[in-house]
């Protein structure tokens, strides 16, 4: 037997141990993060100090999730059950899980000087859905700059808006929760029917509409175009959510105008100016925002469907946004239109996208398919409610945006926990989720081809 050697036994022991920290998924431990995340503000909103009135567990989980899943789908409502320290908890919880867990912590990391190892990076380039480890630190610093500097612009502007209305104090505190709320795209009000007071508020509509389209646009957008600042010069990733972003907003304000400027509930009894904000608001809300300045209850079917559409594709990549994601959807466009035209690429913009990330996009639908059918299945067994409102709430609880045609405050115990699983899946990603429940591992063996009939 050899000597013992006192230098080797300890590096062993860190060897195992670094071993077993690599183990751990980085989706699991995203997933245990938003968890852990949740209880926390659980607890912290189940304290009497936190609400006027008793609030039962299941309350506080579902308002805790809601918050930190940045969806804004409330059974409580915000302004009259929870008291100052309650709102600002639920703020804390937007902030935080709305610029993920992670950014806060990679910063907090190298503020104390410490170098993140393998494992840490790993769960970082999961997070900001990067596939460079050497970006992670770099993003992680320009996320949290530009969300805090972005944040304080709509806070000033929002201030000066409503100081003569409500007063320095008042003002200065709904600028600060509706900045937030507006720019992580979590839709929790003040009020509870949200904006509809502030419906022909033109600075109040302007301002917010701005904070989500830039809060869902994708920070990697913001960091491009802050470096190359010239069109040309920009990643083929940014003018794609640029140009789609526009092309869907545009189409979406136009065709809500066109379908509800008849509707008497909506926008009929307002003036063409009047009309035209209101269209504009709920078109940029559905990009997961939440607001409405329009009773969603009272929008015809034709408008209800195409907000659904508006919810499922959602925000940018690296966004305060969810959704199946601008990238994705035109991804999948384009590759439709590469096998109509019976070409081997899919070309956007003049760049060839790969294969994996084709491949990626169309798991990441079929999978939030799949949990859109889940949700909507089990709701239809235990909910007695309109078909339409629940593929509209499950879809909102999925993309985290937080709309509602009335549901949400109806559900039983067993639909709230539908929706607060949706929420969780649709913040940490449905594809990650899937990631987490059935590692993927690569085969070695390679079979021989065969022809199955589609279509």
């Amino acid at each position: 037997m050899k000597p013992w050697d006192p230098h080797v036994l300890p590096y062993k022991a860190a060897r195992v141990a670094k071993d077993n920290v690599l183990n751990i998924s980085p989706p699991a431990v995203l997933f245990f993060g938003f968890i852990l995340l949740i209880a926390i503000g659980s607890l912290l909103l189940k304290l009497p100090f936190a609400t006027y009135t008793e609030t039962s567990w299941l309350q506080s989980i579902f308002t805790a999730t809601s918050a930190v899943t940045v969806t804004g789908l409330v059974i409580l409502d915000t302004g009259t059950h929870f008291t100052l320290f309650g709102q600002i908890v639920i703020a804390l919880l937007i902030q935080i899980g709305g610029l993920s867990f992670m950014t806060f912590a990679i910063v907090a990391a190298l503020s104390l000087g410490t170098r993140l190892g393998i494992g840490q990076q790993l769960i970082a380039q999961e997070a900001f859905n990067q596939t460079s480890l050497e970006k992670v630190t770099h993003i992680a610093k320009y996320v949290l700059i530009y969300s805090l500097l972005i944040e304080l612009a709509g806070f000033v502007l929002l201030t000066v808006t409503w100081l003569d209305d409500l007063g320095f104090g008042k003002a200065t505190y709904h600028a600060f929760f509706y900045t937030v709320s507006a720019f992580n795209n979590a839709g929790f009000a003040l009020n509870s029917n949200s904006l509809m007071p502030y419906s022909n508020a033109l600075s109040i509509n302007l301002i917010i509409t701005a904070l989500i389209i830039i809060g869902g646009i994708g920070f990697l957008v913001l960091i491009d175009i802050r470096t190359q600042k010239k069109w040309h010069k920009l990643s083929i990733n940014t003018k794609i959510v640029l140009v789609s972003t526009l092309i869907i907003n545009f189409c979406a304000f136009v065709l809500i105008w066109i379908l509800e400027a008849q509707n008497p509930a909506t926008l009929a009894l307002l003036s063409s100016t009047d009309q035209a904000m209101a269209a504009w608001f709920q078109a940029i809300t559905p990009r997961t925002a939440g607001f409405n300045t329009l009773s969603i209850e009272e929008l015809t079917n034709a408008t209800t469907t195409l907000m659904i559409l508006l919810m499922f594709i959602g925000g940018g990549s690296l966004s305060t946004a969810s959704g199946l994601k601008i990238g994705t959807f035109v991804v999948l466009i384009m590759a439709t239109y590469a096998f109509l035209r019976r070409r081997d690429d899919v070309v956007v913009l003049q760049r060839t996208i790969p294969q994996p990330q084709v491949m990626k996009a169309l798991a990441l639908t079929i999978v939030s398919i799949i949990m859109i059918f889940i949700g909507v299945f089990i709701l239809t067994i235990i909910e007695k409610a309109p078909f339409i409102d629940i593929v509209f709430e499950v879809i909102s609880a999925l993309s985290t945006v937080g709309l509602s045609r009335g549901l949400t405050n109806q559900l039983s115990m067993g639909g709230e926990m539908v929706i607060i699983f949706m929420m969780i899946t649709g913040r940490v990603g449905p594809l990650t989720l899937a990631y987490f429940l059935a590692t993927p591992k690569k085969k070695h063996i390679k079979y021989a081809n065969g022809d199955i009939q589609v279509g």
